[in-house]
């Protein structure tokens, strides 16, 4: 077991053992290595095991650490380095102490065979970080102990929490050598060996040197069954909680164990412990990950996840629209994902090997929109050096995408209309018509009747591009779509940017449910990248996010939250309508003038003070 010795301006040395994931140490008692010099800090730095190696980081900024001469914030250990944390001076040895594995002084001065049996421990740690599975780990577990106990049997056993009691808790049969697997578990998993039992229950290690005359485990199902002459068996325990336990036996030879022997096996199953805790956490990881795999397959519709009911009525349409050829008009807010729609319905289409091109319309200026879209040739204006055809003939036997079609100038609807019309275009300074043939989809979080109404719009144009509409439902209004969301944008971004996040924090998920998400899937998307960038731990938290208390929906009185959601509601209903009130009424089974009042009620919201001033 690693250890710490501290050397102090006053007092005797004290050794302290490392044998926990995380070790404190500071002035202040609440630490797990307490060292009261000058200099030291109350938290002044923490020693982490990640399963492989022990790293040291400061707690404190302000504390000054130095590891072998050197100033460091955070450093990993190797054997025998010096650290000073103020006036104190502590040694740091990984093979561990020989007098704090022995009983006493004088036992570690005629026992110099468990200096070897550390140094084995050593390279028997080594092997197991090695080692990718769970079952792996365990069975090169139990091959070391009986090797360096010199046993001829052994088991390793695991105990599954959550059983009312110790006593009843359920054991499973890991690992064994020369032993049957129901000696010691019963069919049911119950602890049927009484030596394992006591070991599991009191998390005491327990050395028995003639096994069949022994008055308290002479009865034993493992020693009756094998006639064990000499059995050892200690806890495997993490935080204080049994993880399970090494067994070992040997038939021939009567007290072959001795208590140096018991000391270093006990070493043994600690540091075994927090290996496999280790282990155990990553296997659970992965499984967690598999899970969250599988629900996603249910839940996606290519590279689209949903399982609300507004977006399995997208899904409906958009099977039914793909194998046509007709135009496509994606709406909702910005963020929804209406590029991936899209993409997925060319995907679906009998056009699926032609090009699929986009073109996003709100993104180029207004005096080379045209030329973006129907190409040009030489001369045709200042710095057309070549000829270039547009994205209409990049896209030929393909889809073409009008991302925020909104933003289309009047003076190029005119322009766009005809080609669709005729599926000819013209490039700018030419007079020959190019033949095109595509398919168009086009997309915007605007309200296109609003747009007509307004003269910004045409509507000619309009019904050209609506011809199918399919309406992207804001995140907020998803229910547990943005869980789902969130943990594969999270499983997708942690393995690209090599990020050793594996999970949300349970505020994480809650904060992340509350929030409006008025950017929606970008947003959330933006969010989880940067978190998983700053993040120094392995679960993303709601300030991770920087979801605080206040970006959260306020909690209203129920009335005033149900008026919310009734006028939310309406305008959606009437966004997938495209502005059709009267459709919208019937759609909800209530009188048209209840649409018109809502509309009225946004144009004219209630002044939130009383009467006149």
């Amino acid at each position: 077991m690693p250890t710490l010795r501290t050397y102090l301006p006053k007092g005797q040395p004290r050794l302290h053992s490392v044998n926990k994931p995380i070790t404190t140490i500071g002035s202040s008692p609440s630490n797990d290595i307490v060292v009261q010099a000058d200099g030291v800090a109350e938290a002044h730095a923490q020693i982490i095991f990640d399963g492989r190696f022990f790293n040291l980081e400061e707690v404190d900024r302000a504390a000054d650490i130095q590891i072998n001469g050197k100033k460091k914030r955070r450093a990993r250990l190797s054997h025998n380095d010096r650290i000073h944390l103020g006036s104190a001076e502590i040694a740091f040895s990984l093979l561990g102490d020989p007098s704090f594995v022995l009983a006493t002084e004088q036992e570690t001065s005629s026992n110099t065979t468990d200096i070897a049996g550390l140094e084995q421990l050593n390279a028997f740690s080594e092997r197991l970080m090695q080692r990718g599975s769970v079952d792996e780990l365990l069975t090169d577990l139990l091959d070391a102990v009986v090797e360096i106990s010199g046993a001829h049997r052994g088991a390793v056993l695991l105990v599954e929490p959550g059983e009312p009691s110790d006593t009843e808790r359920r054991v499973s049969v890991r690992a064994v050598r020369n032993v049957r697997r129901d000696i010691i578990a019963d069919a049911s998993g119950g602890i049927s060996d009484s030596i394992v039992r006591k070991v599991i229950t009191t998390g005491m290690p327990v050395i028995v040197s003639d096994a069949l005359a022994d008055q308290q485990f002479g009865k034993s199902e493992s020693v009756l069954a094998l006639k064990l002459s000499s059995v050892m068996c200690v806890p495997m325990l993490a935080q204080g909680e049994s993880l399970g336990a090494l067994y070992v036996g040997n038939d021939h030879v009567k007290q072959l164990f001795d208590r140096s022997q018991l000391d270093l096996l006990t070493v043994f199953a600690a540091q075994a412990s927090l290996i496999l805790q280790n282990a155990m956490l990553l296997s659970s990881l992965r499984a967690d990950k598999e899970k969250l795999q599988e629900e996603l397959s249910d839940m996606r519709f290519g590279e689209i996840i949903g399982a609300c009911d507004s977006m399995l009525e997208v899904f409906r349409k958009l099977q039914k629209v793909a194998s046509t050829d007709i135009s496509v008009l994606i709406t909702g807010e910005t963020g929804t994902g209406k590029e991936l729609i899209a993409r997925e319905i060319h995907r679906r289409s009998p056009r699926v090997r032609g090009p699929f091109v986009t073109i996003n319309c709100g993104a180029i200026p207004e005096n080379l929109i045209e030329s973006e879209l129907f190409g040009h040739v030489r001369g045709a204006f200042t710095g057309a050096v070549a000829s270039r055809p547009g994205k209409f003939q990049v896209a030929d036997k393909g889809t073409l995408f009008l991302d925020e079609i909104g933003e289309l100038p009047l003076n190029l609807q005119v322009k766009l209309l005809r080609a669709l019309q005729e599926h000819v275009v013209y490039r700018v300074g030419d007079s020959r018509p190019e033949k095109v043939d595509i398919r168009i989809v086009a997309a915007t979080n605007r309200n296109l009747d609003e747009e007509i109404r307004e003269n910004r719009f045409r509507e000619d144009l309009y019904y050209r591009l609506n011809v199918v509409n399919l309406w992207l439902p804001p995140l907020r209004a998803r229910g547990e779509d943005v869980v789902l969301i969130a943990r594969a944008l999270l499983s997708k971004y942690a393995d690209e940017l090599n990020s050793s996040v594996r999970g949300f924090a349970p505020d994480a998920l809650t904060a992340i449910k509350r929030y409006a998400w008025p950017g929606n899937v970008r947003q959330l998307e933006n969010r989880i990248k940067k978190a998983l960038v700053l993040c120094d731990h392995n679960l993303l938290t709601a300030d991770d996010l920087d979801l605080v208390r206040e970006e959260q929906s306020p909690i209203l009185p129920l009335e005033r939250a149900k008026e919310e959601f009734q006028h939310r509601y309406v305008r959606e209903v009437l966004e997938r309508n495209n502005g059709n009130r009267t459709q919208t009424a019937r759609d909800l089974g209530v009188d048209p003038r209840t649409i018109f009042r809502y509309l009225e009620r946004e144009q004219n919201p209630i002044p939130s003070g009383g009467g006149k001033g």
